[in-house]
């Protein structure tokens, strides 16, 4: 009979916590490259000229119906014969972690795009008349009213964009990057199966309490960016 160790979670957690810095590089390169590729999409999707939005468009609607897991796969096994087909670029020394970050930035940029756009949306439109009225230039009127505004709109979203990219780039165990489920993985095939439930709870545990800190660091960015007087 397979009995259940709690006493297990906590002698591998240690050796789990030590593959975080994979997956916390993995998630910020993400993130800061995703988010500046979603703002230029998001600028494709509101833009008059009607070729480049219906390329944005197409690109958020393929990357937002592409499972992450085909995606990843797509990238990882894809993506080398592409480049030496075009380019005649050998990959072979590439790090695993690259294909992930490549694939997890497509991913992230199509879904926060419209996190963007939507936020960007709900800001009244007389804020724009409003800051063009007082003189400001309209790249002033955008990055005095118009962003901030958007931002604090777009946080929450923003904030359950990031939780999904965490799950996603859980994903990349599956292409042999050892994050911390890569982590958890391997450690169960060490023990030949054993403690696999111990092992994964651990693991679990490490992911709580990312999304635990990724909630209050939102809750707080959220008050700062909230005007004083308004709730």
């Amino acid at each position: 009979m397979v009995t259940f160790d709690p006493a297990r979670i906590w002698q591998v957690l240690p050796g789990l916590l030590a593959n975080l810095p994979v997956t916390l590089a993995v998630a910020g390169v993400t993130v800061l490259i995703g988010t500046l590729l979603g703002g230029i999409i998001a600028w494709g999707l509101l833009t008059e000229d009607k070729t480049i939005r219906s390329i944005a468009e197409s690109y958020v609607f393929v990357l937002r119906c592409t499972p992450p897991i085909v995606l990843l796969f797509i990238v990882f096994y894809g993506f080398p014969r592409f480049l030496n087909w075009w380019l005649g670029i050998e990959t072979d020394g590439w790090s695993r972690g690259l294909f992930v970050v490549i694939a997890m930035i497509l991913l992230f940029a199509a879904i926060i795009s419209k996190v963007f756009t939507s936020a960007y949306a709900s800001v009244p439109k007389g804020q724009l008349e409003a800051g063009l009225s007082i003189g400001l230039s309209p790249f002033q009127t955008f990055y005095r009213i118009l962003l901030p505004q958007t931002a604090r709109i777009a946080l929450p979203n923003f904030s359950s964009a990031l939780l999904n990219l965490m799950k996603d780039a859980a994903l990349a165990y599956t292409i042999g990057l050892v994050d911390v489920l890569g982590g958890a993985n391997l450690l169960i095939s060490r023990n030949f199966g054993n403690y696999s439930l111990e092992t994964y709870t651990a693991a679990a545990i490490i992911y709580w309490g990312l999304a635990f800190v990724l909630t209050l660091t939102t809750q707080a960015a959220e008050r700062l960016l909230t005007p004083k007087g308004v709730h």
